[in-house]
């Protein structure tokens, strides 16, 4: 397995995350002071204001066909009507989806289509009534109306006053020259007036606005994250139909894994041993032919083909080691490691810290995770050193593989790191890969911990003894 290093800072990959997050930005200014002027700022405000007009149509349209549908379910027609305006609200559910991915940056999946068991509209007309999904869309046009309601008042009022406020010495001067007056009218009654005309109470007001302005930002985002709730959890496909995608692209990975180490194993048994074992065999029978005729030939022979015998068995013991080693199997994790790290052309401390053995793939995906690791640290870091720790926490398996090598190791580009990372994610696990120019590497994976003897039934245990049995009959 090769892995790239290259010019890149760093790269994390989680299991269904999708790309590696770019390292922040350093900036002169605190976050206070930038989020005015921010890009964010504005298309979270955009979308605020926004969401008052489309709120009003869809709230509009959702409580008249759901009155009408209900109104008419005494007859036929309320039900397709009822499924009309189900089937409205979610065409306005795609239009708020990319409303959410154009200005709040907010990916959310499109939820499964609906469709008929027999493609006939009444059969449609079931499905979009039967759809939660169609319920939760009609539940987000009826909820988002007041929502946006509070939200537009809010955000623009603050925005507004705000802005106004900072920059009131620069149009103070419109109100004696238009209005008559000295400037904005704070109190008056008959007997006296109190204005904001004063230098000092110009600047107080300037510097009250600048504290609107500076904390305006912090509130339309707070006011945007509840948006995004309420876009996610309502307008998004279910926690179960996201589960079942997620477990279809884990399947194909285990699927796709098992048929690479299937065809890996052919591949090492036809190219080495197998050869090996065909060429043994014409050996001995040239020997045997040249037995009675060159007694000393044929003894070269078979002593060419007893050194053949013990590559071929090397190469069976080592592919068998790369399948499941004896050591895993036997000892568990902490003889499997040190192992691993004994055939390092670097240095490896390895520290494994677990109350018991985890079950037996868990085992097994940490062990090679671990050596897939230690050939990189050896092929390509230019380490001088490297360290293994493995410990349990909660129900989690914890792997840390570190080097102080040159750094610089990516995900992408077809690199085994990214086959790691789908062969964790495939068993709900987690990695993650900070590598930044200059080193050092550091790499962290989950796994979900499951005890060893979880899900071993009676009629299991039953047959491992029988078979122990028949081992020692």
């Amino acid at each position: 397995m090769a892995t790239a290093y290259g010019p890149d800072t760093r790269d994390h990959q989680r299991s269904g995350a999708g790309p590696g997050d770019n390292p922040p930005v350093k900036h002169f200014f605190p976050a206070v002071l930038r989020a005015p002027l921010e890009a964010r700022t504005w298309r979270e405000f955009g979308y605020l204001l926004l969401s008052l007009p489309i709120s009003v149509v869809l709230f509009s349209f959702a409580i008249t066909m759901t009155s009408l549908g209900a109104g008419l379910l005494i007859t036929f027609l309320g039900i397709p009507v009822l499924a009309l305006g189900l089937a409205m609200c979610r065409g306005f559910g795609v239009m708020e989806r990319a409303r959410a991915r154009g200005l709040l940056k907010l990916q959310v999946a499109e939820p499964a289509p609906v469709r008929g068991r027999t493609g006939g509209l009444m059969s449609w007309v079931g499905a979009v009534l039967k759809s939660g999904v169609s319920w939760r869309h009609l539940l987000y046009a009826l909820l988002h109306f007041p929502w946006a309601v509070f939200a537009f008042t809010v955000s623009l009022t603050f925005w507004a006053y705000g802005w106004a406020a900072l920059s009131y010495p620069l149009w103070q001067w419109v109100f004696p020259a238009y209005a008559g007056v000295d400037g904005i009218q704070l109190y008056g009654d008959a007997t006296h007036n109190i204005y904001l005309d004063s230098p000092f109470e110009l600047a107080a007001t300037s510097a009250f606005g600048l504290a609107l302005v500076l904390l305006t930002p912090w509130i339309i985002r707070g006011l945007a994250s509840v948006d995004r709730v309420m876009v996610y959890g309502l307008l998004g496909p279910s926690r179960l139909a996201s589960r079942v995608v997620e477990l279809e692209s884990d399947r194909g990975v285990v699927v796709d894994t098992a048929a690479a180490d299937l065809r890996r194993i052919e591949r090492d048994l036809h190219d080495g041993a197998q050869a090996r074992l065909v060429a043994l065999a014409m050996g001995l029978g040239l020997a045997k032919e040249k037995l009675t005729e060159d007694p000393e030939a044929a003894a070269r022979m078979v002593d060419e083909a007893h050194g053949e015998v013990k590559v071929a068995l090397q190469e069976l013991r080592d592919l068998a080691r790369g399948i499941h080693p004896a050591v895993l199997t036997d000892r568990g994790l902490d003889a499997a490691l040190s192992a691993i790290a004994s055939r390092c052309t670097v240095p490896v401390r390895v520290g494994v810290d677990l109350p018991g053995r985890p079950a037996e793939a868990i085992e097994g995906i940490a062990y090679f995770t671990v050596s897939e690791l230690l050939q990189n640290v050896s092929k390509h870091s230019g380490a001088r050193s490297a360290s293994v720790e493995v410990r349990r926490s909660a129900e989690r398996l914890l792997i840390r593989v570190s080097d102080d090598g040159r750094g610089g190791a990516r995900m992408d580009g077809g690199t085994g790191m990214s086959g790691l990372a789908e062969r964790l994610g495939a068993v709900d696990g987690l990695f993650v890969l900070d590598s930044p120019v200059g080193g050092p590497t550091t790499v962290t994976a989950e796994l979900p911990w499951r005890d060893r003897d979880q899900g071993r039934g009676p009629d299991r245990d039953r047959g491992r003894d029988g078979a122990g049995a028949a081992e020692r009959h």
